[in-house]
């Protein structure tokens, strides 16, 4: 046995034992004759002392060693000298007097400091040595949050008869979402496998099979660009399929998990124990996302009809082509040129062309200061103030365009303001159900209409909604689910007639073979009878990264792809030699640079 105890177990009842703790050098001091040694594994830390008059022979060895190498030590547990305690640590009030000590492993000076400003060292660097910097306190705490969080979800949903399955790695492309990342076959030459951008026919075969509850920790891989709450290649969700639901039934599950969750996970605290429900006409026209953060307020306020017949050229033309003009109010903050500045560049990376602004100010003659005043007229500026109810101290902005682009600068404008000026608590979880998707969608470069996301979601109305020959107004039975402004679940009541969703397809110049030809399983399978069901899926990797404060996705497991879409430390992507390529029936043609 290399260990008796783990470098966090002993204290004041172990003193006058025995013992044996293996583990990493963290740091190693000289105070005269006598060595320090701070000794780390996982679970902590245990001070040990070599002093040559115990034992010389393991002061002369402790004298070579150096930050990482691996050690084993073993005698007799102390008091620390009184006055010489650490509050800071489990182990705080005791130490090992050391009389034999043995070398497991030598260390090479490990690329980046391992203490709490490591994560400032270059990314790729960390990654490039992941086992290395799991050995950091907070790399290594959120390995171990997952590893709760996994354990606690598989109960949660298991106590509540879900059963977990798990559905094939290996399967059909299916042309739903994003890029899939497809796998060859070597026995069927010319032929491919798809991995899963999700389990989605799968599950709802499933619900054929009488399996009515389904969830599961799920892999998912889809070829997307990463960013910040997205990682690249691969990331998993909590999976769940449920028949015989509506929405409704959706929501209390969904409510149930997560308030446990956070209770039994987190210190974070849920502001509506009830979440949030708006619809996403609701969220567009008063936050300008689908994912509104609702710590904070600064709601959009409609301005346009006050500028109709305004003298200001630049509002009334906005009006006058049938777009609009909104407003936000920043309550009693003190803002500067330069914070003004940064804004209006924040807005015109959003393809605003400028920012308008009114800053309420006592001291100023007319109690307010804008280079846009000059424009309105008294009754203007009258209405305005009514709507948005300024008070000194505050900042009125505006954004004035058509429908997207004016609540997205407007959105964008919102989020800076709560990052500038802290308006939201970090301690505070806001959920919100957002509803009511657009069934489809026109392409804008195109023109050509298409489903909005899911195509296998139930339309508002079911089949009579495909009656309306203004296809961009139906609804779907399709909901999000919003915490602190990013979207952590996606999810519908499917539609589960097998001749509306031949309809739905129709809608967007797919016929029934392309059905049956792209879907043939779910196609026949549906012939066989199949109850009305619903889904979600819950984005794991996200839910955790809000919960610890992370401002990257990436910091949630255990071995991260890079902001590239690289594994640093397996070196992939790689090429592979080409008799591999020629057992796989593939050949890799130079592109043309001409």
């Amino acid at each position: 046995m290399l260990r008796t105890h783990t470098c966090n177990e002993l204290n004041n009842e172990n003193v006058g034992e025995k013992v044996k703790l293996s583990g990493w050098v963290s740091n190693r001091r000289d105070h005269g004759w006598i060595i320090f040694i701070d000794l780390r594994d996982r679970y902590g830390i245990t001070q040990v002392v070599f002093d040559p008059e115990d034992d010389k022979t393991s002061w002369e060895t402790a004298n070579i060693f150096r930050s990482e190498y691996v050690i084993t030590v073993e005698w007799i547990v102390r008091n620390r000298p009184e006055g010489q305690s650490n509050k800071n640590l489990q182990t705080g009030e005791i130490e090992i007097i050391v009389k034999n000590v043995i070398l497991l492993s030598k260390s090479k000076t490990p690329p980046f400091e391992l203490d709490e400003h490591a994560e400032l060292s270059n990314e790729e660097i960390r990654y490039k040595h992941r086992y290395i910097d799991l050995r950091r306190r907070k790399a290594l705490e959120n390995v171990k949050f997952r590893s709760r969080f996994l354990n606690f979800t598989r109960n949660w949903f298991t106590d509540n008869d879900f059963l977990d399955v798990q559905t094939p790695i290996f399967t059909v492309s299916s042309p739903e979402w994003a890029r899939d990342f497809v796998v060859p076959s070597r026995l069927h030459p010319g032929k491919f496998y798809a991995l899963p951008q999700a389990p989605q026919q799968y599950k709802q075969l499933l619900m054929v099979g009488w399996i009515d509850k389904y969830f599961q920790i799920a892999p998912c891989f889809r070829d997307e660009d990463p960013r910040a709450d997205r990682h690249a290649c691969e990331f998993y969700q909590i999976d769940c399929e449920m028949s015989f639901v509506e929405q409704d039934d959706i929501f209390d599950v969904v409510e149930n998990y997560l308030t446990d969750a956070v209770k039994n996970l987190s210190e974070k605290t849920i502001m509506n124990q009830i979440f949030y429900r708006m619809s996403y006409e609701e969220a567009m026209e008063n936050y300008g996302t689908d994912k509104p953060d609702l710590r904070f307020d600064l709601k959009f306020v409609d301005l346009t009809d006050i500028y109709a017949n305004s003298e200001f050229a630049v509002f009334k033309s906005v009006v006058e082509s049938g777009w609009v003009v909104k407003a936000i109010k920043l309550e009693w903050q003190e803002i500067s040129r330069k914070q003004i500045d940064e804004l209006t560049k924040t807005a015109q990376n959003a393809w605003a062309k400028w920012l308008a602004y009114i800053i309420y100010d006592d001291k100023e003659e007319t109690g307010k200061r804008s280079p846009i005043l000059k424009f309105m007229w008294e009754s203007e500026i009258s209405e305005m103030e009514a709507r948005l109810q300024p008070k000194n101290g505050d900042v009125i902005f505006f954004s004035a365009s058509d429908f997207e682009k004016a609540v997205k600068v407007l959105n964008v404008v919102r989020l800076e303001l709560r990052d500038k000026f802290n308006l939201a608590d970090k301690n505070l979880l806001s959920f919100c159900f957002v509803t009511d998707f657009p069934m489809f969608e026109e392409n804008e470069i195109t023109g050509k209409i298409d489903f909005w996301h899911n195509p296998f979601s139930m339309p508002k109305g079911w089949v009579e909604a495909f009656q309306n020959e203004d296809l961009l107004s139906i609804k779907s039975v399709q909901y999000d689910l919003a915490c602190n402004g990013f979207e952590i679940l996606s999810g519908s009541i499917r539609n589960h007639d097998i001749e509306s969703l031949v309809m739905a397809f129709e809608k967007v110049w797919r016929n029934k073979q392309e059905v049956m030809d792209k879907f043939g399983a779910m196609y026949e399978a549906f012939q066989y009878w199949v109850p009305p069901h619903g889904w979600f899926a819950i984005g794991m990797d996200r839910f955790m990264m809000i919960l610890k404060d992370e401002n990257n996705i990436r910091e949630v497991y255990a071995f991260p792809k890079s902001w590239k879409a690289q594994d640093l430390m397996m070196n992939a992507p790689s090429y592979i030699d080409h008799e591999q390529l020629d057992e796989l029936h593939i050949a890799i043609v130079e592109e043309d640079k001409d």
